[in-house]
Formats: structure tokens, sequence, C-alpha cells
């Protein structure tokens, strides 16, 4: 279908249209992008130029301890990278027996952060400029400070009250005993000097250097169980993709450990449902896509993990008669499936660029929730994830945690293929938003031909953690009564937060569409 190129929802943004693009949730990190670009990189020197300044302009969702996900079209085949670390040797179920669930905060959330090692990989296999440039405009932002954005600032002042038993992080990210206001400067303590000896040293001090030693040194004064061998022996891990076939294009997914699985399996669903006779906005629509995911989390959460602990092939889950069978179980009238419990969710960025050449990148890097674990390394700005929340203690589970697994990620990125050529990349950042996101963003712009930015500008529905319906107020009365009628449990008044930030780069003969969603503070840019 071609796309439309009106514009039916409120919003603050235009798409730019450019040969070589650059589209974020931060504007400083889109224009650090776009001046590797501009000297003559290509789309992967950009996104990780753009990602590395992420790490010190956006904090609230992302840091140097984060982990990362990618995908990139080099110009004749899509690659896969999974940048996700692996739990401690040293953890075991019997060391979280006592709890009801993983912790949320503290060292027994930290695995390996695998972001650092990402960058390398990316940068040794695709980029074209040397290493140390794409921290230039970091360290500059790091060395100088930078002004607070307005979204960044409202999800950082939750940062004093979730994390005041963690002195080092108020040190480093409460200066003054307080999160930074929206225009206020702030100036990260040790972070330039970091990202200059990761820069300098190829990312190797921090996995097997003086930065590894002051991580491990770290823990090992507070009870945690990272060790210099769990850092020393992380690698990010080059895959292939998983895809569905979906209307005349091809969704690609990253594989396991990551939830890419549900937005193929809910795809595959709906390929089966004429989702497309009904508009796009209508009750009609939004009832098949909400069904057909619900669906998805209830058939891939028992299953999704680290490959290795996997006991069910992914392939088994996208096959087309067992997906049409899922399919003949939606009613049109009823909102017969509740949704299988879907863990809290998190803060993340995604970005995506793209050049002149062809070459596309679609990226996630993430801490998980908001700054992490509220583990800060003393005088580095390292902030640690607590992705170690991402596995469960039910026992027989494949994402029971264990010594040496990577847990259950919620960050994926996706990319479109058409006729064998690449279409789009993007991603909607938001945890578990992240693959209902890609559901709907799939269902404007493919089947319903809307352009990325009117898709990226739409209300959204998601469903929450307790299976509830949250609905954007862009539905209207109309609709929500219509979908309550049905069975679905509407939930109260949500935070704009909870939809998600979504970025995306779609191709067109003579060049991208980039456009970035109103809900961050981001921007796409171009030339």
């Amino acid at each position: 279908m071609p796309l439309s190129w009106t514009f039916p929802y409120p919003s603050q943004r235009m798409p730019v249209f450019a040969r070589n693009v650059v589209a974020t949730s931060q504007p400083l990190a889109a224009q650090a992008g776009l001046q590797m670009l501009a000297r003559g990189g290509n789309a992967v020197d950009a996104a990780l130029a753009a990602a590395i300044t992420l790490t010190v302009v956006e904090p609230t969702s992302n840091g140097i301890g984060s982990d990362a996900f990618a995908s990139i079209w080099d110009g004749k085949e899509l690659h896969g990278l999974n940048g996700s670390g692996r739990a401690p040797r040293a953890w075991s179920h019997t060391r979280f027996s006592s709890r009801n669930g993983m912790p949320k905060l503290g060292w027994d959330t930290v695995t390996v952060p695998g972001a650092v090692d990402a960058w390398v990989c990316l940068s040794r296999r695709f980029g074209k400029l040397p290493f140390t440039d794409l921290f230039e405009a970091a360290i500059r932002y790091a060395t100088d400070g930078f002004i607070v954005s307005p979204i960044t600032a409202a999800k950082w002042s939750a940062a004093p009250k979730l994390y005041k038993d963690f002195p080092d992080f108020g040190k480093a990210f409460l200066p003054g005993g307080r999160s930074p206001l929206a225009g206020e400067l702030f100036r990260p303590q040790g972070t330039a000097d970091t990202l200059k000896i990761i820069a300098e040293t190829g990312g190797e001090s921090f996995y097997r250097g003086p930065l590894a030693e002051k991580i491990t040194a770290c823990a090992a004064v507070a009870g945690g169980a990272m060790t210099r061998e769990d850092l020393a022996e992380h690698r990010s891990e080059w895959v292939k993709t998983l895809s569905q076939d979906w209307q005349d294009v091809t969704l690609h997914e990253l594989p396991p450990n990551g939830q890419g699985l549900n937005v193929l399996i809910a795809l595959g669903i709906l390929k089966h449902l004429d989702i497309s006779q009904y508009p796009i906005d209508s009750a009609e629509n939004l009832h098949l896509q909400i069904e057909a995911m619900k669906i998805a989390f209830a058939i891939s959460m028992p299953q999704i993990a680290d490959p290795t602990w996997m006991t069910v092939k992914p392939a088994t889950l996208l096959d087309p008669s067992f997906l049409e069978e899922k399919a003949r179980a939606i009613r049109m009238d009823r909102a017969l499936l509740p949704a299988q419990s879907i863990p809290p969710d998190g803060g993340t960025v995604y970005l995506t660029a793209a050049d002149q050449t062809g070459m596309m990148v679609s990226y996630i890097q993430s801490n998980y929730h908001g700054f992490g674990s509220g583990i800060v390394i003393p005088g580095t700005g390292i902030s640690l994830q607590n992705r170690g929340l991402g596995f469960t203690l039910e026992e027989g589970h494949p994402n029971c945690v264990a010594g040496g697994k990577r847990p259950y990620h919620t960050i994926i990125p996706g990319f479109v293929m058409k006729g064998g050529s690449p279409l789009m990349s993007f991603g909607v950042m938001g945890a578990h938003m992240q693959a209902q996101g890609h559901v709907q963003m799939m269902i404007r712009i493919i089947a319903g031909g809307q352009n990325p930015q009117a898709a990226a500008d739409a209300p959204r529905w998601y469903l929450t953690e307790d299976s509830h319906l949250a609905l954007e107020p862009g539905f209207g009365s109309a609709v929500r009564a219509e979908l309550k009628s049905r069975g679905h449990r509407l939930a109260p008044e949500t935070p704009t937060s909870v939809f998600g930030g979504a970025q995306l780069i779609y191709r067109l003969p003579g060049g991208y569409c980039a456009a970035s969603d109103p809900r961050k503070d981001g921007q796409p840019v171009g030339f």
C-alpha cells in the first residue's frame, strides 16, 4: 500500500527527508550521529556516535553499563548482533531462594554490561571512521556539561526516592541532593575520563583492564558476585534474524533471549485475520491487534530465554499451522483471552541511522529500569543495568536464573525487508511496550499506509502487567466504549511514558523518511 502523506494526529513534529539520516530520542545524540555522516562516516559510525552520546545526555534510560542489540543492513545482507551480558558465574537459584522474585536494585540485579563490547564489534566490522572519533561528542558533553531536556528531566525526578539507599548514585547523578531540572546544566563526574579510556583501549579496559578492576572491586566490597573472569569472558554474539512474512513485506527480529518472537507470533496470527477490512483506528482493528498480542505473550512468556536453555525452538512457535489455529480462537465480539503475566516496565533508548550508500542500522540500548540497578562505580560515571530482573525464580522454567546465562530481554530492534531490499528500520522503546509497539507500527504503516511520522504520532494501546488495556486519549470515548463492551478491561488514566517512543527510518526511491516520536525529547535529522 502506498504511504499517505497526511498527518491526522496532533503532533509537534514533521519527518525529515534526506539521503543521510539519524533518528533518536535526544537531539544532541541525533546530531552527534549526523556529524559522523557529514565527516564521511557511514550509518554504523552514526549509530554508534549517537549511542555513545546517549549514555551521557539521556542517563535516565541507558548508560555505559547497559546492554545493546542491533540489526544492520550492510548493502548486501542483514546482520544481527546480540550485545547482552550474562549473569555472574556465582549466581544460582540457591542464591535467591529466600526471595519471592528477583531483586529490582543492587548488585544482585547486575549482569555483565554488553554495550561497550557491542560498540567495539560494530565499529570493527562495519565502521569507516576511527573508533576514537565516535566518542567526541559524548566526551565534550561529559566534560563541559549539557542542558537537560524536559522529558529526561521528568524521568530523572523519580531517582532521588528510588535510589535513596545508594550514596554513590547520589554523588554521580543528584548534585546537591536533587535531580536536575529541565534547562539546567548537568556535568557528570568521571564520565569523560571513562569514555576516553574506553575509546583509547578499544573497550579493553572495561572488560580486562583498570575499569574492570574498579567494577569488580566495588562488587567485592558490597557483596556482589561479579568477578574479573565474568567481565573478561564476555563476548557479543553475531546472530541470524528470525522473520515473519506479512502482507508484501518481511519483518525481521532478533532471536531470543530478546522478545522479538512476540511480534512475529502476533503478526503470524494476524496473517489469518483480515484486519485491513477495518479502519485503522476502529475498535475492530484494535481488538484484533490486542487479542493477537495477548496470545503471543501467552505462548512466548513460558518459553523465551537464553537459547541454550530453551526447550522449544523458535521455529516451532512460528509454525504457520500452529498460528492459524491460534487465530481461529479469536472472537470479534468478545475479548476471551487474558494476557500472560507481564513483568514491570523499564527505560530504554532506541536509535536508527541510514546513509546514502544504502546501509541502515536499527539499534537499541538499555539499563532496563531507568538508571538501572542503582550501582554506580565511584568516580567513573558508570551506572550498571539491572537486567538480572529479567530472570525468573520458577524452577524448571527456561529463564530460571543461573550463572553464565543471559536473561530474558525486552529490548528489540525491528527491521523490515521488501523484495530482498531494506524498507524500514524502526523500534519503539519502552520494555514490554516494544513488542506491542512493533505490531502497531506494522499495522499502521504496512497495512494502513500511514507515513512513519503519522504512525509515531498516533495514539497507542498497551497491555499492562495486570492484563488491563491502557488506551491513549486520542482514541476517543466511542472506541473505548466499544472495546469495553467486548470485554476488554480498561485501565484507569495512564501516564504517557507507558506508551513508549518510536524512531523510524523508511526507505524512499531517492533517500529516506526519518521520523521521531513526540513522546520523547528527540528528533530526526539529516542532509
